[in-house]
Parts: structure tokens; sequence; C-alpha cells
């Protein structure tokens, strides 16, 4: 039973009255989380990105901590009256370390883009600022005149990155035009294997070779398979280039001790950057675990990229990694993957088609334009309408383009929170195929075949969504809680 399915009268009573305190002063807002409430027990959420915290998690966000600023570090702030956030800091990235074997943890981030934000930042700062200084004889880049400002600002904003492809499931945050990481780096992109759509890691030795980055960046956003993390470290020292995993998306899977050896990137990479909230199953916030030789730097996070730290953020990490350190959560991990593979199974049954013919990992990436004739954005509002949540997610050399897709992406963990199991992921499976198998593409205003409308058959509907109540029936969100 995880700590979702087991709250308390005492946890109800406390979110009940706190909302009833809000409801005081701002109606709407409080109506507003009631109804998300109730809008998350009546669908299957399937959004490889999201989860369900435990109630522990989410009062220690809501509290005084709040109101403290804390620029700085444990012990070295630069407010006053800081002693309870040094508490509270500590406790998380001890944590933090514990959990995942990390020589160091910084736990002030308040996202997974401040955090890699924070990875780049510290690289730069490690291979090449401090090398600058060194040579211009100094360690303060106050003292630095002009000229010697204007050459080291060069130096940093003319460096190289490789990172995984859009299409073949990175993410926007390593490297690409769109998001301030691609005008730092000048960027290219490693993709999948045309035929396997696999990581090729002779392909991405090439690469290295040729371009000769200062920092790797390996992790993805839906890619549903194991990553060699040990091949790309062996790359990276090969180029000298720094290796750096943003493993946000299946931290869970390696607090969990489901990804070990090669496929453990703490174990490999120099540093690695997480979400707090996804399959860690946490608050919405960020992290970066690193070496000792890169702590100094990423240790100055604050002022450097990020603004005060959140300490109420930072008191529901800790909370979270102590539930991470479990058994029981050992055993979630394990659950996740098992679901994955039972749901990816299931749809293969169906004669579905996805991406690498599987998973080994927490997520599955459907192809529904050579399964279903719709585009990813026609599917996922089809499925909407029948109570099961994804989203549109491209495909390995997508036709459809990054808006409207090729793909779904499904992810398991909040529904393993729920404690659905092997048996519940082949009925959804059912119910996903049924659903867009009675959907078809809509047409435009003009009379051609539209990306976005869609016909879904209405019984199909219907029945679907009874299904997923009968699911949601036996998995309650919250049981115990109840707001009126």
């Amino acid at each position: 039973m995880t700590a979702v399915q087991s709250a308390t009268s005492r946890e109800a009573t406390a979110f009940s009255a706190a909302l009833d305190v809000v409801g005081e002063v701002e109606p709407t807002v409080a109506s507003a989380i009631r109804q998300e409430l109730a809008d998350q027990r009546s669908s299957l959420k399937l959004i490889a990105s999201e989860n369900y915290a435990s109630p522990a998690v989410l009062l220690a966000m809501g509290n005084w901590m709040s109101d403290k600023y804390a620029e700085g570090i444990s012990g070295r702030r630069m407010y006053a009256g800081c002693q309870n956030v040094d508490i509270i800091e500590q406790a998380a990235a001890s944590r933090a370390k514990a959990v995942f074997g990390a020589d160091h943890a910084y736990v002030q981030p308040h996202s997974g883009i401040d955090a890699n934000l924070v990875a780049f930042w510290a690289v730069l700062a490690q291979r090449i600022e401090t090398p600058v200084l060194a040579d211009f004889g100094t360690s303060n880049i106050d003292d630095l005149n002009e000229a010697q400002w204007a050459e080291l600002r060069s130096k940093l904003g003319n460096q190289r990155m490789i990172g995984m492809s859009l299409d073949a499931g990175g993410h926007l945050t390593h490297g690409f035009r769109r998001n301030i990481s691609g005008k730092m780096f000048d960027q290219r992109t490693y993709g999948t294997d045309p035929t396997t759509q696999r990581i090729d890691y002779d392909e991405v030795r090439r690469l290295a070779r040729e371009f000769r980055p200062l920092l790797i960046v390996a992790g993805y956003s839906a890619y549903p398979r194991l990553v060699d993390f040990a091949a790309f470290r062996s790359i990276a020292d090969e180029v000298g280039a720094t290796l750096m995993v943003d493993m946000a998306h299946f931290a869970g899977l390696v607090a969990g001790k489901v990804l070990q050896g090669d496929y453990d990137p703490v174990q490999h990479a120099q540093i690695v950057t997480t979400t707090t909230h996804k399959s860690l199953r946490g608050p919405r916030g960020g992290m970066v675990l690193c070496d000792n030789e890169l702590a100094e730097h990423v240790d100055r996070g604050c002022p450097m990229v990020l603004g005060g730290p959140l300490p109420h953020v930072m008191a529901a990490k800790a909370v979270a990694l102590a539930e991470a350190s479990t058994p029981a959560f050992a055993s979630y991990a394990q659950q996740i993957v098992a679901n994955a593979k039972a749901l990816s199974e299931g749809l293969l049954q169906k004669g579905t088609s996805l991406v690498t013919g599987g998973t080994d990992n927490h997520l599955v990436l459907m192809d529904v334009a050579s399964s279903y004739g719709l585009t990813g954005r026609q599917a996922e509002s089809a499925l909407l309408d029948a109570g099961v949540v994804t989203n549109r997610n491209s495909v390995p050399r997508d036709p459809n383009g990054a808006w409207y897709t090729s793909g779904i992406r499904m992810g398991t963990p909040a529904l393993s929170t729920l404690g659905m199991g092997q048996a519940e992921m082949t009925e959804i499976a059912g119910i996903i195929h049924e659903v867009l198998s009675a959907t078809k593409a809509g047409t435009t205003t003009s009379g051609g075949t539209s990306k976005v409308n869609y016909d879904l058959d209405a019984k199909v509907r219907e029945r679907a969504q009874e299904r997923v109540k009968e699911l949601l029936d036996k998995h309650p969100l919250y049981p115990s809680i109840q707001l009126g």
C-alpha cells in the first residue's frame, strides 16, 4: 500500500480545514483546488511526467517556511535567521546523497530547467572560468579589467554540447534553440538508429570525435529503453568532455535500484540533474547531484542562476526522499517497470506500433499515425474524452512535426502509485485500442483531412468511460480525503 492510498483521517481533516481557510479569502482558488482533486479522481493519469505525491509531501509545502529568504547555502546565507532552513536543506541533501549514492547534492533548483542551468554553468565555471582566472592571476572575476572580462565572456559563450535529438526522445533544455540552453552552446544532436530506433553508441562516439564538445548530455523525456551510461562516460572521457545526465524522468527508477550498474547515471556521470516530481514522487522542483570536483561550483547556483531558494519545497523534497529510501519505494519502482511492460505487451497484442517495439523503463511511446491513421493531437484528445490522460509526442523522424506529432507518450508511475498492476495495464491497453480504433480523422473547413478535428464513436466513448470508472473505483486517489 502506498502513502497515497493510506491517507488517514487526520490528513483528510488537514486538507479540508486548509481549503476552508483559503476559501474564506479567495473562494475561486479553493473551488479550483477542490475541482482538481475531483478531475484527477475521474481519469487515468498516463502522463509519464506526472505522479501523485503523498499527503506528507503535499503538507510539507503549505506552511510558513515559504516566508523565508535564504540565498546562499547552509551555514553561508545572505540573510540572518535561516537556522531552520539550514536544517531542512541539510536534511534534503543528506537524503539525496544516501538515496542516490552521490558525492554531493544541491536541492535548491525550482524546476528541471533550473537544475540544468545550474549544471551547465557549474561545468563552465570549472572547465572554462576557473582556468582563465588562474591565467589572469586571480580567482575573483571582479578583479578582471574590461578586456579580460570580454575574453572570459567570449570563451564562456563559445562552447560546444551534444545531446539527444528531440524527435528521438531528447529534451528542449538539452541545447535546442527555442530554449536558453541552445543560445548558450553550439549544439549538435545524436539520434537513434533508423531501423531499431535505439541509441547508436558508435554514432555518438563518431559525432563526439568530430565535434569535440565540452559537454555531452545524456538522458531523455521520451525514449523507452535503457541507456548505457558507462558507454557515454567512455565516449566523454575519450574526447575530454564532461558527462551530464538529465534523469528527470527516471530518477525514481534509480532511487528504487531498478537501474543499476551501467544504467545508473550517478555512478558514471560527473554531474546529474533531475526533477523531483515525476517517478521520484515528490514536490515540483529540481536537484543536482555531482562529483566532489564540481560541488563548489554547483553550490553557487544561487545567485549564479537561481533566485532565493524555496524552503517549503526543500522541506517537501526531504520528505519525498525519506519515502524514496524505504523498501516500499523500491517495490513501487519495480512495479512501475512491470506495469509499463504489461501496457506495452497489451498494445502490441492489439497490433499497435510502438517506438522501439516495447519498453524497458517507465514509458511507452505509441505511433498512432501508422497504427490508427491519426495525429498525436487527435489521439490525445480522443483518449481524454474517454477518461485517459496522455500527451502527444514526436516519434523519430516524425512526419507531422513537433506540434501535431505522430505519437502518444504514456507512463506508469502515477497509476502504479494507485496500486494498479499488470492486469489493470492489460485492461487499459484494451481501452486505448478500442477508443483509437473508433476514432477517425475529421475534416477542415475546406474539406481536407484535419490534423486536429476527429470523430469518436459515442458508444465507444461511453463504454470506455465506464471501464475507466471501474478501475478507479477499485484504486481510488487519496481515498480517505473527502472534501464535501
